[in-house]
């Protein structure tokens, strides 16, 4: 087993085109692991591997893969940076140790940067920002760490200032020890050692300086050295600097061009000396059998101890899983499911590699990897040693934002449901539901594109084809008056005929359901006739009068009617019922009901007037605002019909920095020129 300090488990986060998936791939071929430097833009990534990542240029899963660098291994999660698959960053980040946390150059701070920077500061993960793309047009270091300043919730600390800019970008003066390189231009990541130009002497003197400072101020004993010398020595410098990233004090600041393989070097090193090994990090909390607090210290004698954090499916191997090892050292061929409570034997132990499985015989902490063909475990669970049960808490998931109703070609609804059901496995921000009044399945996710690429998956990994199509509002009908009214059914056509006769009193039961009271009095109608005109009632409610919607809370109350020795029967009252109810209906005027939804929307201070007044163009109700976490909370009731698609615009509007949650509230009433809309086009169809 490898020494755990010389292991390190990362997460590569940042915004979409950003350059994550070439850095990693760039830190792969530099470090020895991969023999050829692949690229996004070809389809020639070791990460980016599946035909919808190929197809759409940008990270979709969270990939994995580690390489060998001066002594240490290192285990990294290359994550999207699209808002469409966030979860997967999201999940990431509860398993790694640090963040390398990526920033473009020519993009600089966007508003998926700063939700990623809240994923940084929530879960306290130390990191290392790496800003790249320093190659390109209008690339500008000095501006993006000027947004760095003004927009993250960090605080950044410059340890590399590059030398030339744009298309002249060709090296690095590295602040803590002094000295300037230069890239070699073959992409091999190496760098040569060269002296710091004359033009940016002053600049690296000021920076330096504030190196100092800033390290300094993270530890007392460290403060009190740099007031006395003026200055920190090199292992002062490095041993501050590490532990001020490891307390989230600082963030150290690297720069580099991932496609020409620029600043591969300087990172690894700067990974290797500034960001934390699993023995850094605190122990691991969770709760034993009979609910107590425990904990797992990071060691590889300790009780072993792991988290799953993803599933993946697939239609050959079947399920793979995949967890973070948190204590202790797995070997063997089993373990135990304490979130279960079952014993799982596997048949190998694997280390992710991109699209490939490397086989080991053991693991240790800090470490990320898999097994396949698990029977009971999913995403979430805590696996450990028997003879020591721990559960650590669940992991947080993001909850899904937008729906849409699916169907399959005729013949292939169950394989494509079989189909969606495995990839919840694989998706824990996808929901299954079905829509008991419309009868419409609805797919949710946390954006079109997510579904969409979910579509794409099941059709490769499945052979099967799903539809999406906006969802059909569940309206409602009620009744805002009373009203009293006969049903009566007589028909006469040689032999028995038919006759059912019943007087009802209809009447608003607001928020009650339905309710049928019999206040007969005498025999008018026998009792074996009365519960049909209440069923008769039941399905005229469902079928609709106005527009064909349900009617609901109503209370229906049966005061009279007449009857034929001979002719009537339960089917002739259950007509008149239905007679009563619908001549009845109109009479008390019925009106459309609408679901209305309960929203929570999180935005920044600036987006908070655009955000009101969309809610309102929308017929929404502001319910009250609140602050927490540097964010502007808006509660507020919108018509589900106002937000089906709210993700997409809500992104428009904040530049991607919004979010929001979505539950039922209640049903409403129509306006009335929306209403006549609506039965319109119902009516039509």
């Amino acid at each position: 087993m490898q020494d755990i300090s010389k292991i390190r488990n990362i997460a590569i986060i940042g915004h979409g085109s950003c350059g994550k998936t070439s850095l990693a791939e760039a830190m792969l071929f530099t470090a020895g692991k991969i023999n050829r430097l692949g690229k996004v833009d070809d389809g020639s990534s070791a990460l980016d591997f599946e035909d919808e990542e190929v197809q759409r240029n940008i990270s979709i899963n969270t990939s994995f893969h580690n390489y060998s660098w001066k002594k240490h291994d290192v285990f990294l999660m290359d994550t999207p940076g699209d808002d469409n698959f966030i979860n997967e960053t999201f999940m990431a980040t509860q398993v790694a140790d640090a963040a390398v946390f990526i920033v473009g150059a020519v993009l600089g701070v966007k508003g998926q940067t700063i939700k990623f920077a809240d994923f940084i500061v929530d879960r306290s993960l130390p990191s290392l920002i790496m800003i790249n793309k320093l190659d390109r047009e209008r690339a500008d270091f000095t501006r993006t760490i000027d947004q760095i300043n003004e927009s993250l919730p960090l605080t950044p600390v410059i340890l590399h200032v590059p030398i030339g800019e744009e298309e002249n970008f060709k090296g690095l003066v590295d602040i803590m020890s002094n000295k300037a390189y230069l890239f070699d231009e073959k992409g091999s990541g190496s760098v040569i050692e060269t002296e710091i130009p004359d033009d940016l002497a002053d600049t690296v003197s000021r920076y330096r300086e504030t190196l100092m400072e800033k390290v300094a101020e993270t530890d007392d004993d460290l403060i009190e050295k740099f007031l006395e010398d003026g200055e920190l020595s090199m292992d002062d410098l490095t041993a501050g600097l590490k532990q001020g990233v490891a307390r989230g004090r600082i963030v150290p600041v690297c720069v580099g061009a991932a496609t020409h393989n620029y600043g591969t070097t300087p990172l690894l090193d700067m990974i290797n000396v500034t960001l934390p090994s699993p023995a850094d990090r605190a122990p691991m909390m969770g709760v034993d059998t009979a609910g107590e607090p425990i904990e797992r210290m990071p060691l590889a004698d300790e009780k072993f101890s792991a988290q799953v954090f993803k599933t993946m499916a697939d239609p050959y191997a079947g399920r793979l899983t995949l967890f973070r090892i948190y204590s202790g050292t797995l070997s063997g061929d089993s373990f135990y499911n304490a979130s279960k409570k079952t014993e799982e034997r596997f048949g190998h132990l694997f280390i992710p590699e991109g699209k490939e499985q490397r086989p080991i015989d053991n693991a240790g902490p800090g470490m990320i990897v898999a097994v396949a063909k698990l029977k009971e475990t999913t995403t979430g669970d805590t696996l450990c040693d028997a003879s020591a049960p721990i559960i650590y808490d669940e992991l947080d998931v993001m909850s899904p934002v937008i729906s849409f109703a699916i169907t399959a070609a005729q013949g292939d609804e169950e394989k494509v449901f079989s189909s969606i059901t495995r990839m919840l496995d694989e998706d824990l921000t996808l929901r299954l539901t079905r829509e008991a009044q419309t009868g419409e399945v609805l797919l949710s996710g946390v954006g079109k594109v997510h579904l969409d690429v979910v579509g794409a998956r099941i059709k490769r990994k499945f052979g099967v084809q799903m539809a999406l199509s906006v969802p059909t509002i569940p309206y409602k009908e009620t009744i805002r008056g009373t009203a009293t009214v006969q049903g009566k059914h007589k028909k006469q056509s040689g032999g028995r005929g038919q006759f059912g006769d019943c007087t009802i009193e209809i009447a608003p039961n607001n928020g009650n359901g339905f309710e049928f009271e019999d206040k007969i009095v005498g025999g008018a109608i026998p009792q074996q006739y009365r519960p049909a005109v209440e069923k008769g009632i039941i399905e005229a409610m469902e079928k609709g009068v106005l527009a064909g919607y349900p009617v609901v809370d109503i209370k229906i109350t049966l005061i009279d009617g007449s009857f034929h020795n001979v002719d009537s029967s339960e089917m002739a009252f259950k007509i008149a019922g239905s007679l009563a109810f619908k001549k009845g209906a109109q009479e008390a005027g019925l009106v459309l009901l609408e679901p209305f939804m309960d929203m929570t929307i999180m935005v920044g201070k600036e987006h908070v007037g655009d955000v009101m007044g969309d809610l309102n163009s929308r017929r929404g109700k502001v319910m009250g605002m609140d602050s927490a976490n540097g964010r502007e909370v808006i509660n507020a009731q919108v018509p589900q019909s106002e937000v089906l698609l709210y993700a997409v615009d809500l992104t428009a509007m904040t530049g991607g920095l919004g979010k929001f949650t979505l539950a039922f509230s209640h049903y409403e009433e129509v306006p009335a020129q929306i209403a006549d809309k609506i039965v319109a086009a119902r009516t039509a169809a």
